[in-house]
């Protein structure tokens, strides 16, 4: 078996297609969505996700603003400038990129964002509002692998989902996405951590494998069930260059679907984000 490949970058490109769409309509009611993106300090990898994500906005008609702020930047003056944003008509999302320093709470941060203008939507009114089945906004990653399954056909109704990893970003809220009653979830999960004894006897079981813990290869063929969709959300830098958290090559041998690493989730990542910006601005909307 030679597993299909699930190519995210063409499937982000229908996205950014509908999501352009989208941003027209609101044109014709004199509205453009906004992002507002805040960046403290100078990591590298951050400069280049900010980077990415204000050419992205450009392509489908979203105005970005920037705000890059030292690292030295206090909590207070960071709060005071989401403060602004968010009563700031013309921003209609709010993206503080992290990590952020280690003398700023994340959290703080997270809870100052209005759950009105949150991109990431990972204030705990629309985590609280995912659990609940009545999403507003949903984190851009997780809607993005759902995004994969829908549009490649995945039937994940009743299938077994197996997530391996439990992160805020990504594990926790796919797995309150994939319960609910709706289309492309309504899937009995299973969240797998560092605690997780014997995962593979988890992960061998999976119709629908998701892997997001950001160790290169950790998942091999033998943990992968034969004819398994199997989602790569890693993103590891190795000295034989980017890979992702499953060994490609062998599972590709043994699964009926796999995306790449790069290619895959990625791109869906930033592509929600749009999605998500123009949700909230045509909920913002004058009728």
């Amino acid at each position: 078996m030679t597993a299909h490949i699930i190519d995210g970058k063409a499937i982000a490109a229908e996205v950014r297609a509908e999501v352009a769409e989208r941003v027209a309509a609101l044109g014709g009611r004199d509205v453009t969505p906004g992002l507002a993106t805040v960046l403290v300090g100078d990591d590298p990898a951050s400069k280049i996700y900010i980077s990415s994500k204000h050419k992205a906005c450009a392509e489908v008609g979203i105005r970005s603003f920037d705000h890059h702020l030292p690292a030295s930047t206090e909590q207070t003056e960071l709060l005071g400038l989401v403060e602004a944003l968010n009563a700031d008509d013309d921003v209609h999302g709010i993206l503080v990129q992290m990590p952020l320093p280690a003398h700023i709470s994340e959290a703080a941060v997270l809870d100052a964002v209005s759950p009105g203008k949150d991109a990431d939507g990972f204030h705990p009114c629309n985590l609280g509002r995912l659990l609940a089945g009545d999403p507003v906004v949903v984190p851009a990653t997780p809607a993005g692998i759902q995004q994969l399954l829908l549009r490649s056909g995945v039937d994940t109704s009743g299938a077994d989902v197996v997530i391996v990893g439990r992160s805020n970003i990504v594990g926790k809220p796919l797995a309150a996405l994939m319960v609910q009653k709706a289309p492309g979830a309504n899937a009995t999960v299973t969240l797998c951590h560092t605690a997780t004894r014997d995962l593979s006897a988890y992960t061998r079981r999976a119709d629908v494998l998701v892997v997001a813990v950001g160790r290169a290869r950790v998942i091999t063929a033998q943990m992968v069930k034969p004819g398994a969709v199997v989602i790569d959300v890693g993103m590891n830098r190795t000295e034989a260059g980017l890979t992702g958290d499953v060994d490609f090559e062998a599972v590709s041998e043994v699964a009926a679907a796999i995306t790449p690493v790069p290619g895959g989730v990625g791109p869906m990542t930033i592509a929600m984000l749009l999605a998500n910006v123009t949700t909230l601005a045509e909920r913002a909307a004058p009728a």
